[in-house]
């Protein structure tokens, strides 16, 4: 698996410093045809690549990881491409068209430019059931956060990731890891600084300190993994208290990373 991070932050921003950082929320484009969260798409990508991206799984509704989907849409709705299939649960795929695709917040994509031949098509998947996804299997797995949300095991023939998805303590994703044979790396978020701790109670996501006790649970202390979703704000004292964890397999993500599984 070819993982490009479109994105990788829990908001955007530029950080100024001695390099200038272009923070953008969270999308990961997978073998150049499948988007992991849709926080950032066209933004990052030119004309031919978005013409490759046929499916996109969707983790939860919040607008850091859907807000690149109406864009998107307005790049493909005259292209004449099959519809881009996507794909989560159906509580999350109702929101879409409940709060987004609505014709008030924006056009409905999901029938435009014909009903025959949208630039979407809702693909319902159920929790911890294996589905194809193009080249991939993938298997949903709800985590602990304000609003439905599954993070993702995202099979090949070789190897398989996890994405976590945003997420409090839990603890069915962390046990289906466990048990991948394949398991070649983790994605896992951490939002917060520990100083932080009580608003990443409160908006269910993970600090350092919380981020070492979960992927413990894993039981792979071998195992890459790479954090995400972290506030841009915060990035510098977030990376100082993850340096301290002594994870010896530990790497903090960047826009534009590209990493071979």
């Amino acid at each position: 698996m070819k993982i490009r991070v479109l994105g990788c932050h829990g908001s955007d921003l530029v950080l100024d410093g001695q390099n200038r950082h272009q923070c953008r929320t969270s999308g990961f484009l997978i073998n150049g045809a499948v988007m992991v969260d849709a926080g950032t798409i066209a933004a990052a990508l030119r004309l031919d690549e978005i013409r490759k991206i046929r499916h996109i799984l969707v983790s939860h509704l919040h607008f850091d990881h859907i807000k690149g989907l109406p864009t998107l849409a307005d790049s493909l709705v005259d292209d004449g491409c099959e519809p881009v299939s996507l794909t989560s649960t159906t509580s999350v795929l109702d929101g879409l068209t409940t709060h987004i695709f609505n014709n008030q917040i924006y056009p409905d994509f999901l029938q435009l430019p014909d009903p025959d031949k949208p630039v979407y098509r809702k693909v319902p998947m159920e929790a911890n059931t294996d589905v194809q996804v193009g080249d991939l299997r993938v298997t949903a797995v709800p985590v602990n956060h304000l609003v439905p949300t599954v993070g993702f095991l995202i099979r090949d023939r070789q190897s398989s990731i996890l994405y976590s998805g945003d997420t409090s303590v839990t603890d069915e994703i962390w046990a289906q890891a466990a048990r991948e044979p394949t398991l070649k790396a983790a994605f896992i978020e951490t939002s917060f600084p520990d100083e932080m701790h009580e608003l990443a109670a409160v908006s269910k996501h993970l600090t350092p300190s919380l981020f070492a006790q979960e992927f413990k649970k894993i039981g792979k202390p071998d195992l890459p993994v790479y954090v995400y979703h972290l506030k841009p704000r915060f990035r510098q004292t977030i990376e100082r208290e993850l340096s301290k964890l002594g994870i010896k397999h530990l790497f903090v993500l960047e826009e534009e990373q590209e990493i071979e599984v």
